[in-house]
């Protein structure tokens, strides 16, 4: 009895994670849209570069943790591709690249793979 209790509590815990990741990423997209509209160097592109950091920065702590569960190569994809965004963000900060959409491109593409693993 109290296993099944436990494992109802660690799954709620799970999905209510993935519905936590899943409305960053919504969050994260829709700003780097209006970024991508205002443009570079605005108050809106430096709110969305800082929101798509922090949240990449807790997804790839998390990923480098022991205790994520995904399989080791898609934990090791999925950091590659936390960095790339990491440094996206910092050379569009800077001045060097000046386009969100591939920001937004990524970042709906993992919305949609977590998505799809909800279903």
């Amino acid at each position: 009895m109290y296993q099944q209790f436990y494992d109802e509590v660690a799954q709620d815990a799970s999905v209510n994670l993935k519905a936590i990741e899943r409305r960053g990423f919504e969050r994260s997209i829709a700003l780097l849209e209006g970024a991508q509209a205002s443009g570079p160097g605005t108050r809106v592109a430096v709110e969305a570069l800082h929101f798509t950091s922090r949240l990449w920065s807790y997804l790839l702590e998390d990923l480098a943790s022991e205790e994520n569960g995904l399989p080791p190569e898609l934990r090791a994809k999925l950091i590659s591709i936390g960095i790339w965004i990491l440094e996206r963000a910092e050379a569009i900060r800077k001045g060097i690249q000046n386009d969100f959409q591939a920001l937004i491109d990524i970042n709906r593409s993992i919305l949609l793979g977590l998505e799809d693993r909800t279903c």
